[in-house]
């Protein structure tokens, strides 16, 4: 396999039991909170189109956009089997841009952290306002690590082992933590083991995360057209504190 065939094979087989259902009710919940009568969602880096999925379900309707083609093919087949009429297409959130324009932009399973740089993170947020129009109101709304709960308890190395029909999938996780850049690589060694051959083919690959504080968001979200109107604990949708590892960030265009 290809890397990104490699990489959306595994990422399927791992995050199978990702509540992607409850992640969506919990979205639904915060655009009816802060939202003005959300109806048009673009979701910048999709995947594999399941939040996308369950948010039609919720009445939504969803646009998605992902850098990995391989992903956007599993994105169209997972809609197609739904028979649900979700646009996918190939495209950078660094520098998307279109002539339709939606009520609000969501971004889920911490994109946004892979904007390692300034530039990065920023233009991104330049992308997502000019997807909203030229009206004030619209909603931007993303989860991301969160500094605070992430130096309190540091990543550490994990391993995660599951099977599906065919393999046996062993995932190491080493993180590398670099303080003057307030990002993570997270070092990820993946052996495949067909369960009748016993043949072992190995992944590697690094996932380089930023973690944010909120002050920093707000500058940046302020600079791109946007004020921040909360954050909150994306597990709880309480308060976060020192223990929360990631936050949802809801922001509105001015």
């Amino acid at each position: 396999m290809e890397i990104f065939e490699d990489y959306a094979y595994y990422y399927n087989a791992f995050y199978r039991d990702k509540n992607y259902k409850e992640e969506a009710r919990q979205i639904d919940v915060l655009l009816k909170k802060y939202g003005n009568d959300v109806h048009t969602l673009i979701n910048f880096g999709c995947g594999t189109g399941k939040h996308d999925i369950e948010l039609s379900r919720l009445g939504y309707e969803c646009t998605g956009i992902d850098m990995s083609g391989m992903m956007i093919d599993i994105a169209k087949e997972n809609a197609e089997k739904e028979s649900l009429g979700i646009e996918f297409s190939v495209a950078d959130i660094r520098c998307y841009e279109d002539s339709k324009k939606y009520d609000a932009v969501i971004s889920l399973f911490h994109v946004m952290s892979y904007q390692n740089s300034n530039y990065d993170i920023l233009s991104a947020f330049k992308s997502a306002r000019k997807a909203l129009g030229n009206e004030k109101g619209g909603i931007l709304l993303f989860d991301a690590w969160y500094g605070p709960g992430v130096l309190s308890d540091k990543p550490c190395v994990r391993v995660k082992e599951i099977e599906d029909d065919k393999n046996r999938l062993v995932r190491l996780a080493k993180p590398v933590m670099y303080d003057k850049r307030n990002v993570v690589d997270v070092c990820y060694e993946v052996l495949v083991i067909d369960k009748v051959t016993g043949l072992t083919k190995v992944i590697n690959e690094v996932h380089s995360m930023r973690y944010f504080f909120r002050p920093e968001l707000e500058f940046l979200l302020q600079e791109a057209g946007f004020e921040l109107v909360d954050n909150m604990d994306c597990s709880t949708l309480g308060e976060t504190d020192y223990n929360s590892w990631t936050s949802y960030f809801v922001a509105k265009a001015v």
